[in-house]
């Protein structure tokens, strides 16, 4: 039997596809420092937990398929103490930001039109594209200059009939890297020219090191129309399996095509939306401890790096990855290798090859994406293990 065209298109993430490597080598024994995926550790507050405590016993019903008012109520309230004007109305609650994302560009993209956005990108997005039927452009960003935007002009050069919109995460999704107000302004800009959607993902807004200022698309005026915000608690609260995310705009005809996608797929679990809500409750100094933590395993990794024989690294300003340059040909080949055929008393590390994150994969080839959400110990040996990894295939493929 005939599967369609559209599913065979779609590849596996680029974070999951060593999951049958991974899966034989701790049959075979082995301890894998997991550093693929970006699923933070730290302990989800426990207000989220009472909220299941409380529910009384009986019939579970559906939730509106906007979402609970109460928890678009405390989005609201989250947005506007960060001076990121959305109400109530103009939120809807998703599965997950992935669900946010898909639900976003089935409604702004048509088939084969195109959606414009950063070399590298999250793999993911890629997958929702595939989806859909939609062409992704990129302009590179140098990985020599912290993964910056590049100027106006080279933007510029890559929009055509076919662009709907412009997407970007920031912080960023595989680089870390943390952009400016002013290239804030200078996509704002391009996007009013041309007219152009802004789908800003913001997911990892809390994750902003060495007391960099975080600027907001949500906090620029006059991009009001063009604005599509992308949220979730995931990263914010280390609740990835909670499965609550968000999307925003004030773009009326834009709301009303979500709302029909919503309404398509009935609700978003109503327990989970509950004890969500009361998540936005928690008092700021929980986001400050947990930045802090992140910008210790920041350091650290970063320091690990730089002194690894033949890696190549910026620092990464925001989000929890890092993406270094090995002094390997292909690092899936190597990521594989590491798991079948290395380790220190029976450990070894799992990390995401980058070429799976770039438009050309052959860009990607020598590089990785690290995700730093262990703890500081569990780190240092994950590098360590990487440094003598390296030297060790180095030296078996001369």
């Amino acid at each position: 039997m005939k599967l369609s065209n559209r599913i065979q298109k779609v590849g596996y993430s680029a974070i999951r596809e060593l999951i049958p490597y991974e899966r034989k080598a701790k049959e075979n024994g082995k301890k894998i420092y997991e550093l693929n995926i970006g699923a933070p550790d730290v302990s989800v507050p426990d207000v989220y937990y009472e909220t299941f405590k409380t529910v009384k016993k009986g019939a579970l019903p559906y939730a509106q398929a906007q979402g609970l008012p109460e928890l678009r109520k405390a989005t609201a309230k989250y947005y506007k103490n960060r001076n990121i004007n959305f109400d109530a109305d103009d939120i809807f609650i998703t599965n997950g930001a992935s669900e946010a994302l898909l639900f976003t560009f089935e409604t702004i993209a048509d088939y084969g039109e195109e959606i414009l956005t950063t070399n590298p990108f999250y793999t993911n997005y890629m997958t929702a594209f595939d989806q859909l039927g939609i062409n992704i452009e990129t302009f590179d960003t140098d990985p020599n200059d912290g993964f910056a935007l590049p100027e106006e002009k080279e933007i510029e050069k890559h929009i055509s009939d076919k662009t709907v919109g412009i997407l970007l995460s920031n912080p960023t999704n595989p680089t870390g890297a943390l952009y400016s107000e002013e290239e804030i302004e200078r996509i704002c800009k391009i996007a009013k020219k041309y007219d152009l959607y802004i789908v800003a993902d913001e997911v990892y807004r809390e994750f902003v090191y060495d007391g960099n200022k975080y600027k907001s698309f949500g906090e620029v005026e006059g991009i009001e129309e063009n604005l599509i915000l992308i949220d979730s608690i995931s990263k914010r609260f280390g609740a990835c399996g909670a499965r609550i995310g968000s999307v925003a705009s004030k773009n009326e005809e834009f709301k009303d095509g979500i709302n029909k996608l919503c309404n398509s797929r009935l609700a978003v679990p109503t327990i989970e939306q509950m004890a969500a809500a009361r998540l936005y409750d928690i008092d700021e100094s929980y986001f400050k401890e947990v930045n802090e933590e992140y910008q210790k395993r920041r350091d650290l990794i970063y320091e690990e790096l730089i002194n690894i024989p033949g890696v190549t690294v910026k620092k990464p300003k925001g989000a929890f990855y890092v993406m270094p340059k090995l002094p390997v040909d292909d690092t899936e080949k190597f990521a594989i290798w590491m798991l079948e055929n290395f380790d220190i008393d029976g450990e070894t590390i799992m990390f995401a090859p980058a070429k799976g994150f770039f438009k050309n994969q052959e860009d990607g080839k020598q590089m990785i994406r690290l995700a730093f959400i262990l703890n500081t110990e569990d780190l240092k040996k994950s590098m360590k293990i990487l440094c003598e990894g390296i030297k060790a295939y180095v030296n078996e493929n001369e």
